[in-house]
């Protein structure tokens, strides 16, 4: 049974108190204390009855007599109640109660896990402080063990990633994140292997209400069946043989700020109906518990999966799909967006330059050519990993074509300088803008002057690509 006291403000919320005494006096009296002090009440009168209560309730800390019915002077029926609860929990803080002012069965009873003790009858005053003090030091506890799971997990890095994207094809992304990323609504972020899914799902998360909460990243469609309930849901201690302690899973962590599903095209069927479940619900259940715990989480999930095509084929299920596509927002691949090639590479190299104390690298005209011919088959990422080793390359402080070490078959089959005639129009006349300016250092008129074009001409085209140049 349990009942609650006068809800307290959001920002103090109030302690959950599981009383545990066979005698209904008891009870009754410390219930009448503890429900003027703020605390939720959960009282039982066995062990039996504090056990089932701690199977299905989260309690603050445990006040629990250690004398039944069964054995009313010894306290062995309490000590062996005490270690059965540390085993449930052993973060959980427990306060003993006796009745014999017995100190050899006090200091047994510390000695198996119990926190402190108070004597029957009580002072009113020293067991609410007492109570008070556990019930800090358990929520610290709990709070640092909290943060052991959160630091083997990627979380919000504190600041907002930079979003490189001026091309015309990135604009409408960016509008569209911008207008979502406060929502809390769930995003689906579809394109190709290294678009850049996991960037824009960080951006998402600190344009949030709820940046200071936690971002935790998981590799939804690379979990086997054994451990993806451990992993999203958590699992308590003997829950299976290499269950040694209780571990928080990914729900739980994030809860209050956004979960990172990749991969989630590749998540078997039988794993979609546990995920489904609990994004219909709110509630999960650890391994190897019945207790509920609830969330409130942002689900923001990627994938380089054609959902459709797989739902319409019976590999993933559509009811899923709706509760992650609540918003959708493809990223194209960096052959349909040309004109960020540039930025990105420089982008990069300042990033990897103060990396490396290198800073002040810049891109070579004949490395901006060759950048802008190559067909990037592996996107963003691999343009990051071109830039950080042309710069581990580069003897001088200017980085060239021939540091990048660029493949000649563009992997895949993909021929990697990409031919002019498969680009559109307006990409042939961007490349051949830029390729200009880049062999005539910025020089705007010597760059018309070889296009053929006249120096206003080529600034209205400029303006028209977002091409800067140097003079």
């Amino acid at each position: 049974m349990s009942e609650s006291a006068t809800p307290a403000p959001a920002s103090a919320p109030q302690p959950r108190i599981l009383i545990a005494d066979d005698q209904a006096d008891v009870l009754e009296a410390l219930r009448f204390l503890l429900k003027r002090d703020g605390y939720v009440i959960h009282t039982a009168q066995s062990p039996a009855g504090v056990l089932a209560t701690l199977e299905s309730q989260d309690v603050d800390v445990v006040l629990m007599d250690l004398n039944y019915a069964r054995d009313t002077t010894s306290g062995r029926e309490g000590l062996d109640l005490l270690a059965r609860v540390r085993q449930l929990d052993s973060s959980l803080p427990v306060v003993v109660m006796t009745a014999w002012g017995s100190v050899e069965g006090a200091v047994e009873a510390m000695r198996g896990g119990a926190r402190d003790y108070v004597q029957k009858p009580w002072d009113n005053t020293r067991l609410l402080a007492t109570l008070r003090t556990q019930l800090e030091l358990g929520r610290a506890l709990r709070r640092s063990r909290r943060l052991e799971e959160e630091n083997t997990h990627l979380r919000k890095g504190g600041e907002r990633p930079t979003f490189v994207g001026e091309s015309r094809a990135m604009q409408p992304i960016r509008r569209m994140v911008e207008r979502v990323a406060p929502s809390g609504a769930n995003v689906l972020i579809t394109g190709e292997h290294g678009t850049g899914k996991e960037v824009v799902a960080r951006w998402i998360h600190t344009a949030s209400g709820r940046p200071e909460r936690p971002f935790v990243a998981v590799n939804s469609g690379g979990l086997s069946e054994g451990i993806f309930e451990s992993e999203l849901f958590g699992h308590v201690k003997g829950a299976f043989t290499d269950a040694k302690t209780d571990r928080i899973g990914c729900f739980e962590l994030a809860d209050g700020g956004t979960l990172f599903l990749d991969e989630i095209g590749n998540m078997p069927l039988t794993q979609q109906a546990k995920l489904l479940r609990v994004l219909q619900t709110g509630e999960l259940h650890p391994v190897g518990s019945s207790k509920v715990r609830r969330v409130s989480v942002r689900v923001v999930s990627a994938t380089n999966v054609d959902l459709s095509k797989a739902v319409a084929e019976g590999r993933f299920r559509e009811d899923l799909l709706y509760r992650l596509n609540t918003v959708e927002v493809h990223l194209p691949p960096l052959r349909e967006r040309r004109e960020d090639i540039a930025l990105l590479a420089a982008h990069f190299l300042t990033i990897h330059g103060q990396r490396y104390g290198r800073s002040g690298l810049k891109l070579s005209p004949s490395a901006l050519d060759a950048l802008m011919a190559y067909a990037w088959p592996g996107n963003v990422r691999e343009l990051e990993h071109a830039v950080e080793r042309a710069l581990l390359m580069a003897g001088t402080d200017e980085v060239t074509a021939e540091d990048f070490l660029l493949r000649r078959g563009g992997g895949g089959g993909r021929e990697g300088q990409a031919r002019l005639e498969e680009m559109t129009l307006e990409e042939v006349e961007r490349y051949l803008i830029e390729r200009s300016l880049g062999r005539h250092e910025g020089n705007v008129s010597d760059a018309a002057k070889a296009l053929g074009l006249s120096r206003s001409a080529l600034y209205r085209r400029m303006q028209y690509y977002g091409i800067k140049g140097a003079r």
